[in-house]
Formats: structure tokens, C-alpha cells, sequence
């Protein structure tokens, strides 16, 4: 079935119409006419422009994809406020028949790598189904009862942030039961860049389900149509899918996201630095996990006659036993560092060198991060971070190629 919506909205200002319009809902990319003066230059995600594209699903039944970062922003005066999307749906008269919620929850609570369980949300008694543990897929029957899936879910653009692995599998259900999904796009917080090693197919897993480096520079509803037209579905199936653009976007806008994506990415500071940070979890060494600084320092007990910084790890509703539990840690505290564009390897290569037990310093999940045994053994040879970067140049240039014919933004 094809379903199409043309909605507009006439907003006057200086006694002149101005008319906003989302064209062709059934397109893959929901296609946008903004005029200029009216519009923001903040970027707007299009959950916040639900009054114009929402009214398209009023009577129809729907299975959403979200957690706590699904929210429409209201500006009223001075004053900000966040509904979330379930609830502004509901008040539209969309039936919400379920919701999926991804790793760490609906709510966002749980840590990370967490077992989330299937349960009702408090607030409207709406069936919350986990896609997160044993059943990663949505099941046939909780797709073939609703209308349309709506997926909604802020990314932080690093292939081992596994809101994209949610994404797959959401998309590989409506694909399997012909079933529309529409994506509501976001801005992408590290949309500016593109770096890293390229996955490996015998290292994928949850952190890593496709060929593509580190960080993507996509934004998820680019990305979505990237699984669609590389094929990477299984059969090759095709999901029928709709990007809900935003406005007001480039890659190179900056954007602070108002609710925290995880439970230790709690600010801007950390989502910058979390794609070079996060190798860290697969060595012995501690990324603030535990604190109030996740990802924004690192250090082991180790490190005492390294560095003078130091912290304590300690369990926290976020972070249940976290590395080094009660034990001091030293490191480095990054708060105040510069704003990274690229990969920062430097910290990584740094405190292999110094660890006195370098034997002990990488474990199994290195690999699935990195998603090539490559760079483990880069680093234990000793070279730099620009001798490494150099290595994985050809095949980034190969992705970028890719990449551009998914482009929604400039």
C-alpha cells in the first residue's frame, strides 16, 4: 500500500504567507520547502516538526522505536520543555499499538550491556518490548498487527554505538512482513567527520554489524537508506522505508543534544570524545565508568607513577560494578580538551606504552570494537597514531565514495 500525505502550513509574517510543506510521504526521504526567514538555524530533528508530517498518522496504528531521547521539543517564551513522542503521538489520536525499546532501555536507565527486559511503560500502559538481549529482531507478530513502525532514537555516529544494530534489525523485520518504516531523523553529533578502520566481516557483531569505519559521519536516517541500497539485509531484502528529514542541517552544524543518548554520555564533552575513548573498553584501563565523568577521563590503578589525576570508580544506578570497582584509578582528566575532528589514537597508543603489563592490556572485545585485528597489533609493533591512521586511508576513501550517494544533508 502507498500511503501520501501533502500538508501544509501557512505561517504569516509581515502580512506575507509563508509556507512550509512536507511533499511525498511514501518517497524513501521526505523532502522539505522551508522558507528561510521563518526557519531556525538551529537544527530542527523531525520529531520536532511533527505538526506538520504527524497528522499523516492520525487512525493509524503504530509500532515505535525509542527511548528517552524520543521527545518533542515545545518552545513557548523563554520557557523549553520535552514531551516525548509516544505521548505527543497519542495526543494526535495515533494509536500506539507497542514500543522497542533499544539497549538501555525506553527510559534509558540501564547500563550499558544490561539485560532489558519486556515489561508495560507506567505512564501509558503501552507494551514496551526489549530489542536489546536474546531477541534482538522484532517478532513477525508484533509487526504484521500495526499500520507502520516509527523509529526515532538519537545516534552519536560511532559503528560501535549500537542504536545502528537496533536500526538493522527493526529494518529487517518490516522488510521481512512488508511493513513501512519511517525513520525520524536527528542530527548527528560527530556528523563532521569520518575516521577509522573499516569492519572486518569475520569481527562483525552487535558493535559492529557492517563495513564501515569508526565513525560515519551519517546521520541515521542517511544510514538507514545506506543498509537499504548496500544490500546488507538478509536476502538482500528491501525495507519499504521513509526518512522524515530535518531542517536547518549540515554535517558540519553543531548541535548539543538536549537529553543524554546513554546513561555515561552525559554531555557533549563525552559524545566527542567517546568514539576515541571507547577502544578503552576493550583494554584493562577505565574510562570514568562509575563517575561523574564518563568518557571524559581514563586511567587504571597502574598508572600511579604516570599521572598525577585520580579518580575512584564506584557503582552508580548506570554503571553496575564498573572496571576498577573502589579501586583509585590514574590517568587523565580531558574536560577541558580541544574538540576532536578525527580519531584521537594518541591516549590509546600512550597508555599501552606505559602499561607494565602490556600482555594483559587488550581483551577479546578490542577486536569487536575495532572491528580488525589490525589495529592490536599496530599498536603492539609500536607505531604511531599517524603510521596507523596512514593504513586505513585507501579503504576510508573507498567508504567516502559510498557514502555520498546516501547523503540527505551537504
Amino acid at each position: 500500500m502507498k500511503y501520501s500525505v501533502l500538508l501544509l502550513l501557512l505561517v504569516f509574517t509581515n502580512c506575507k504567507p509563508k509556507v512550509e510543506k512536507v511533499v511525498a510521504i511514501n518517497d524513501t526521504a521526505i523532502e522539505t520547502a522551508v522558507d528561510s526567514s521563518i526557519s531556525p538555524t538551529y537544527p530542527k530533528p523531525a520529531a520536532d516538526r511533527i505538526g506538520i508530517w504527524g497528522r499523516g498518522f492520525v487512525n493509524k496504528t503504530v509500532a515505535v522505536v525509542g527511548n528517552q531521547t524520543s521527545v518533542v521539543q515545545k518552545i513557548k517564551g523563554q520557557d523549553t520543555t520535552y514531551v516525548h513522542l509516544v505521548d505527543t503521538l497519542l495526543s494526535l489520536g495515533v494509536k500506539v499499538k507497542r514500543v522497542f525499546a533499544p539497549e538501555h532501555g525506553f527510559r534509558g536507565t540501564a547500563d550499558a550491556g544490561a539485560t532489558i527486559k519486556d515489561g508495560i511503560d507506567a505512564k501509558t500502559g503501552i507494551p514496551v518490548i526489549s530489542l536489546y538481549g536474546k531477541n534482538k529482531q522484532p517478532k513477525d507478530e508484533h509487526i504484521t498487527d500495526v499500520d507502520f513502525v516509527i523509529f526515532d532514537i538519537q545516534d552519536v555516529g560511532a559503528r560501535f554505538y549500537t542504536y545502528i544494530s537496533t536500526l538493522h534489525y527493526v529494518m529487517q523485520a518490516c522488510a521481512a512482513n512488508d511493513r513501512k518504516l519511517f525513520v525520524l531523523d536527528r542530527p548527528n553529533p560527530n556528523g563532521h567527520y569520518v575516521d577509522g578502520p573499516i569492519l572486518e566481516k569475520e569481527h562483525q557483531s552487535f558493535v559492529g554489524m557492517h563495513p564501515i569505519p569508526v565513525v560515519h559521519g551519517m546521520t541515521i536516517g542517511e544510514y538507514a537508506q545506506m543498509i537499504n541500497g548496500e544490500g546488507w539485509l538478509d536476502y538482500k531484502l528491501q525495507c519499504p522505508l521513509s526518512i522524515i528529514k530535518m531542517s536547518d542541517y549540515s554535517h558540519d552544524s553543531k548541535y548539543s543534544i538536549p537529553i543524554a543518548p546513554s546513561p555515561n554520555l552525559p554531555n557533549d564533552k563525552s559524545i566527542n570524545l567517546y568514539p576515541s575513548l571507547c577502544f578503552f573498553e576493550g583494554t584493562t584501563v577505565s574510562v570514568g565508568r562509575g563517575t561523574d565523568k564518563q568518557f571524559q577521563i581514563f586511567g587504571a590503578p597502574y598508572y600511579k607513577n604516570d599521572y598525577e589525576f585520580s579518580f575512584t570508580p564506584q557503582s552508580n544506578p548506570g554503571a553496575q560494578y564498573p572496571k576498577h570497582e573502589n579501586k583509585t584509578c590514574y590517568g587523565m582528566d580531558l574536560q577541558e580538551s580541544k574538540s576532536l575532528s578525527n580519531l584521537d589514537l594518541e591516549y590509546l597508543v600512550t597508555a599501552y606504552a606505559k602499561a607494565p603489563n602490556q600482555s594483559e592490556f587488550f581483551n577479546s572485545f578490542f577486536t569487536k570494537l575495532a572491528g580488525t585485528k589490525k589495529l592490536q597489533e599496530q599498536i603492539q609493533a609500536g607505531l604511531t597514531p599517524e603510521e596507523i591512521r596512514d593504513s586505513w586511508q585507501n579503504d576510508l576513501n573507498a567508504f567516502l565514495k559510498i557514502r555520498k550517494n546516501y547523503l540527505l544533508y551537504p
